[in-house]
C-alpha cells in the first residue's frame, strides 16, 4: 500500500527525471527557464489571501459549464491549476488529491482541477488518473490570467517540449500556444474570499492535498 504523501511522491518524481530520465542538456534548459520565471517574480501578480476570487464559467469534459459562484452556494471550493495531462507531477498532484476527495467532500468542500487544456485531453487527464472530481478547460487561459497564473513560455523550453512530442498547440487548441498556467492551489470560501493561496513558479513543488484538507476542516469547524 502507498503510504506517501504527494510531497513525498514529487520528490521521488523529481529525483527520477533529474538522476535517471532527463539529460542533463535537457535539464539547463529547464531550471533556466523556471529560474527566469522565479527572477521575473511573475508569481507576485498572482491572486492572494484575503482577495475576492473573480467568477468564471468554463467547460467541463462534457461539455457542460460550471460557475464558481454557483459552486460556492455549496460550500468552498478548492481549485487546483496544473499545466496539463502530459506533465507528471501535474497527474501526481491531481492523485493526491483524489486519495483525499472522500475527506474533502466530508468537510462539505468540492475539489475543481482546471488547465489550458482542450475538454477532449481533459477527459484523457480525468480517465487516466481516475479523477472522481471536475476537471474543466480553460482554453485561452483566461481564467489563468484573472488569478495572476499565465505567464508565457521561453522559446527554448517550448523547443525543448516539441522534441518531447508535446504539442501546447495541440493539447491546448491555439495555434502557436506560448503559454501556461502556474500550478496553484486556492481554497475559496463560500463568501467567496480566498482562504489559501498557493502559487509555485517550480512547476516540480507543489502544494499538500494533506495540508490544504486540514484548513478546509479548520474552516468548516469539522472533526478529522
Amino acid at each position: 500500500m502507498n503510504t506517501l504523501t504527494t510531497t513525498q511522491e514529487l520528490d521521488s518524481a523529481r529525483n527520477f527525471y533529474r538522476g535517471q530520465k532527463l539529460p542533463k542538456p535537457a535539464l539547463k534548459i529547464m531550471d533556466a527557464a523556471t529560474a527566469e520565471i522565479e527572477n521575473s517574480a511573475v508569481a507576485n501578480h498572482a491572486l492572494r489571501l484575503g482577495n475576492i476570487a473573480p467568477d468564471f464559467i468554463l467547460a467541463d469534459v462534457d461539455g457542460r459549464g460550471v460557475r464558481l459562484y454557483t459552486e460556492l452556494e455549496r460550500g468552498p471550493v478548492v481549485l487546483v491549476f496544473y499545466r496539463g495531462g502530459w506533465c507528471p507531477y501535474c497527474n501526481i498532484h491531481l492523485r493526491g488529491f483524489q486519495k483525499s476527495l472522500a475527506d474533502f467532500k466530508a468537510a462539505g468542500a468540492q475539489v475543481v482541477a482546471i488547465s489550458p487544456q482542450l475538454p477532449d485531453q481533459s477527459l484523457s487527464t480525468q480517465e487516466r488518473a481516475e479523477l472522481a472530481f471536475p476537471v474543466l478547460s480553460d482554453v485561452g487561459l483566461g481564467t489563468a490570467r484573472a488569478f495572476g497564473l499565465a505567464f508565457e513560455l521561453p522559446k527554448a523550453l517550448l523547443d525543448l517540449y516539441a522534441d518531447f512530442d508535446v504539442s501546447l498547440d495541440k493539447s491546448n487548441g491555439v495555434e502557436g500556444a506560448k503559454e501556461l498556467p502556474m500550478p496553484a492551489t486556492f481554497v475559496i470560501r463560500a463568501d467567496r474570499t480566498i482562504a489559501y493561496a498557493r502559487v509555485d513558479a517550480d512547476y516540480t513543488r507543489r502544494s499538500e492535498p494533506l495540508e490544504v484538507l486540514n484548513l478546509v476542516l479548520k474552516l468548516n469547524n469539522v472533526t478529522a
